[in-house]
């Protein structure tokens, strides 16, 4: 047992000392790298760090951290209700958001792909200005506002359906589905872009090839050839939809109110915003986006390993 930890010791320290070597004949380009090193851990991976130990404290800004352990994970899973119900409604917004704003982004970049130039340029302005609108809640406001007035309601009372108009926006029933509405319809956003530029990239030449080695149609050639050259692309795409599912928040805030009827749009984000920027309980806060860090890795893990599956 002991001779195995030795060798075992002995490899790494082995590894270590070519891996010091590398690292003096390339050390040119670590110096170019440092600038970049030095931003990125200063304003990504230090608050990250600084988030996972505030998460086991008790801070609220005016007094020094006091350590508590696993205290705030404890209240969180066991005690706050209002939590479970945020991490019900953040689930179900990226279950059916996120793979279906993920198909719209990559199915309608495929299509404006078959269009000529100056109509392909057009369409991609038209698909992706709602993700860059600032309006887009005015919008939605005014389609399903909760009187007569609203576009939603005047039609229903027109065909029959209602004899008074419904309150979307203060009614649990329907305000977490038309939040996702509203997040389907700016899901059309950078990993659009990307899947654009893909298929930009991809080479005619191995559509002539495939023809002759036996393609017979459109989705053997999306699938054989086009999807293993965009998985680059595709996996850029799959972590900007998880990123636009799990960090909802503004949408829910800006058409529900905040906070919502019985929290029924509450969402993680939403709960982090709560407590980190109206009650300054930092620890607290700490310890939510801790969480929502771990599930964000766990998800994009899962999709990482589907997406190497793609074209195999």
């Amino acid at each position: 047992m002991f001779s195995y930890i030795k060798k075992y010791f002995a490899m790494k320290k082995r590894d270590a000392i070519i891996a010091w070597k590398k690292a003096k004949v390339s050390k040119n380009c670590y110096i170019f790298l440092a600038p970049y090193a030095i931003l990125f851990s200063m304003f990504f991976i230090f608050p990250v760090v600084a988030s996972i130990y505030f998460s086991f404290t008790y801070y609220n800004i005016l007094e020094s951290p006091r350590w508590m352990g696993l205290g705030n994970y404890i209240s969180l899973i066991l005690e706050d209700d209002v939590f479970l119900i945020g991490i019900k409604n953040t689930l179900l917004i990226a279950v059916i958001t996120g793979p279906l704003g993920y198909i719209m982004s990559f199915l309608f970049a495929w299509l404006i792909n078959e269009l000529p130039r100056w109509v392909r340029s057009v369409a991609v302005v038209v698909f992706y200005a709602p993700s860059i609108a600032g309006n887009c809640f005015v919008i939605f406001s005014v389609f399903f506002r909760g009187d007569a007035y609203g576009y939603v309601n005047a039609a229903l009372i027109n065909l029959g359906l209602i004899d008074t108009p419904k309150f979307f926006f203060t009614d649990p029933t329907y305000m977490l589905p038309i939040c996702m509405l509203v997040i389907l319809w700016m899901s059309l956003g950078t990993g659009f872009l990307s899947f654009v530029a893909g298929l930009q990239g991809v080479d005619k030449a191995q559509f002539e090839a495939g023809y002759m080695d036996g393609i017979k149609n459109r989705w053997q050639e999306l699938w054989y050839i086009t999807l293993p050259n965009m998985k680059p692309m595709l996996m850029f795409g799959a972590v900007m939809s998880i990123t636009q599912a799990f960090g909802v928040c503004d949408v829910t805030m800006q058409l529900c109110g905040y906070p919502s009827t019985d929290y029924a749009a509450r969402t993680i984000v939403t709960h982090l915003f709560d407590y980190g920027f109206s009650r300054f309980e930092m620890g607290y806060a700490c310890a939510i986006a801790t969480i929502l860090f771990l599930m964000m890795i766990l998800c994009n893990k899962a999709i990482q390993s589907i997406l190497r599956r793609v074209g195999t």
